[in-house]
């Protein structure tokens, strides 16, 4: 059991495809969540990705409820020894309230086996895990219509946080259209912040060169915004895991992100010309270098070879089979009595 119910028309992607891949996987039986199911089905591993998600809701009633219904699974965990194996999406300890955060540290002490998405996704000591890429798009967005890249057009698309840098990319963006008529910049997706919006829709009727469309997106929006741009920028002040990135490279668009480890893997592993890097805060400068490389277009498609999505519900299966075993050594381990 994955800790996501049925899909919905907003559910992420890569929950969607990972479910598909694991039916399609021999001797793996995929349950969807519930929390009836959770606490009083069967099942041999429960899967966590976002922990969070299990507790967020619209009113108080029901976070109180889900919170009740938190400490009754967890109880269960424990009760029936089951494993638990939780994918690392993040490197960041959980937020919430006082008590939604004892009761996801309470969760991931349960863990068995980690998942980890990138080989620079540290390691904990004492817990066993398995590296796991996360998987490519080009499957999920086949059917869906592309645009021809528009030279100059640069692209930020997907959900607008605080933490991802949006506000810099403002401020480099104006300054580099300053003195480069060719350049244009859409940012879209729904913002999560009212002044951050605010701050956008301002910058927009300032500057001609700046399109803001800040609702939630289908997919096929998705599309069209990424494969209009010659190139999509991810400002994000710290980034580890980045399903935008893959998201990006999977539509055959060269990606701007922070210079780090995980990077710079991603572009040894994509090749050439796909992967382009700022270092510390995202300038106007590095606006006006992707706008120059990205006009030169790429040969090629970028190497996403090793996300295949049959090879990662086979390396899922693996893992889960790898928990089980090690709640059988470690009931073969207590003396006996205990």
């Amino acid at each position: 059991m994955q800790s996501f119910g049925a899909p919905r028309p907003t559910t992420n992607p890569y929950i969607v495809m990972l479910q598909d891949a694991l039916r399609r996987t021999p001797g793996i039986e995929h349950v969807p969540f519930s929390w009836r199911t959770a606490i009083f089905g069967r099942y041999d591993v429960f899967h966590v990705h976002w922990g969070d998600t299990l507790l967020a809701a619209g009113s108080r009633r029901t976070r109180l409820g889900k919170r009740a219904a938190m400490a009754v699974l967890l109880a269960r965990l424990t009760v029936t020894r089951t494993p638990v194996v939780r994918t690392v999406h993040n490197v960041t300890p959980p937020e919430g309230t006082r008590a939604e955060v004892a009761l996801l540290t309470a969760l991931e002490r349960r863990t068995t086996l980690r998942i980890r998405l990138s080989p620079t996704t540290p390691d904990v000591a004492g817990i066993p895990s398995a590296l796991i890429l996360h998987g490519h798009y080009r499957d999920w967005f086949a059917a869906m219509p592309k645009e021809d890249a528009e030279p100059g057009r640069l692209a930020y698309v997907g959900l607008i946080k605080p933490y991802k840098g949006v506000e810099q990319l403002l401020v480099a963006f104006e300054e580099a259209s300053h003195d480069r008529g060719d350049l244009r910049l859409t940012v879209a997706g729904r913002a999560t912040d009212p002044e951050l919006a605010r701050d956008i829709v301002e910058a927009a009727e300032r500057l001609p060169a700046l399109d803001a469309d800040l609702r939630y997106l289908s997919e096929e929006e998705f599309v069209a915004i990424v494969s209009d741009a010659s190139a999509v920028v991810l400002p994000y002040r710290h980034m580890h895991n980045s399903g935008s990135a893959l998201a990006a490279l999977s539509l055959d668009r060269p990606v701007l992100v922070p210079e780090n480890e995980t990077t710079r893997l991603l572009a040894e592993e994509v090749g050439p010309g796909w992967v382009h890097f700022f270092d510390g805060e995202l300038s106007a400068d590095a606006l006006r270098r992707l706008a120059d490389a990205s006009a030169q277009g790429t040969e090629g498609r970028p190497d996403l070879s090793a996300r295949n999505w049959d090879s990662a519900g086979a390396a899922h299966a693996a893992a889960y089979r790898e928990a089980l075993a090690v709640r059988a050594r470690s009931r073969r381990s207590k003396p006996e009595g205990s």
